[in-house]
């Protein structure tokens, strides 16, 4: 299984750590933390240091409730950020945060190689399209409505079952405008009540219907935080927990702001041979 950024095949029979770089100031663990060139640029040097094949950037925070942020703001931090990085460390592939089309072309014309969406085109009915144009990987994860109501979505039948005909007809219509690599994300924390993300992570091998690569992203989240009565400054041992469930499961990528320990855990599962090729 291999996505192609920027003429690069990026083989995911190992699993991949995706390290998270949010330049917003409101971000729920790491807002506001990286708000200066060498803050930013230290912080990528030691994520690539500790093994991650990407950096994922963020400019528009999507917790819960967020406020929002015009689309020229979002521009307004993220790529001066993007060049900046890719000045000084060129080979870096960069994954980039945004539901918005044209914040998502501007970054790819400044050397982005992925996009990561979380509303899967919903939230601008001209992201697949773009994304095809330029060819680039990209990341659809499952929610609904947008980070202001998210939360008072979450009334399900059958949750696993609807995420699998979610995916299903995004990834027809990516397909059918051309999209080659695709990857899957269930979106926990989105739209989702606690124990449905839980409902969701057991059925989570589920997913490996669709034949895609599945990314995760649990870290440091409400849903770690809230089960074991502390916080996300807190919730770093119970990231690795969940990461190890979800890799058992078939997960291809984790999103992590914390690599070092992500890339520990890949290591492990991987010397049990639990490898799903």
């Amino acid at each position: 299984m291999t996505i192609n950024c920027k003429g690069n095949l990026i083989d995911l029979t190992t699993p991949k750590i995706m390290g998270i770089l949010n330049v917003t100031p409101n971000s729920f663990f790491d807002g506001g933390n990286y708000k200066s060139e060498s803050e930013i640029l230290n912080q990528v040097e030691k994520m690539l240091f500790q093994g991650a094949t990407f950096i994922d950037i963020g400019a528009y925070s999507s917790k819960p409730n967020a406020e929002l942020v015009s689309e020229n703001e979002e521009l307004s931090r993220i790529l001066p950020v993007v060049d900046l990085v890719l000045k000084n460390f060129p080979q870096t592939l960069l994954s980039i945060d945004t539901f918005r089309s044209k914040v998502a072309q501007k970054c790819i014309e400044n050397g982005a190689a992925l996009i990561n969406d979380i509303a899967a085109g919903n939230l601008d009915e001209n992201m697949m399209a773009m994304v095809a144009k330029f060819q680039v990987p990209y990341i659809m994860m499952h929610s609904r409505g947008n980070p202001q109501n998210m939360q008072q979505l979450t009334n399900y039948e059958n949750i696993t079952k609807e995420i699998l005909f979610y995916f299903s007809e995004k990834i027809t219509k990516a397909r059918s405008l051309g999209i080659n690599d695709l990857i899957v994300d269930p979106g926990f924390g989105f739209a989702k009540k606690q124990e449905q993300n839980y409902e969701v992570l057991q059925k989570m091998e589920l997913l490996q219907l669709l034949e895609l690569p599945i990314l995760v992203g649990f870290s440091r989240k409400s849903m770690i935080y809230k089960v074991l009565e502390n916080n996300a400054q807190e919730a770093l041992n119970g990231t690795t927990v969940l990461n190890t469930i979800a890799l058992l499961k078939g997960a291809k990528i984790l999103r992590v702001h914390d690599v070092k320990e992500a890339v520990e855990c890949v290591k492990l599962y991987s010397a049990v041979g639990l490898i799903n090729t």
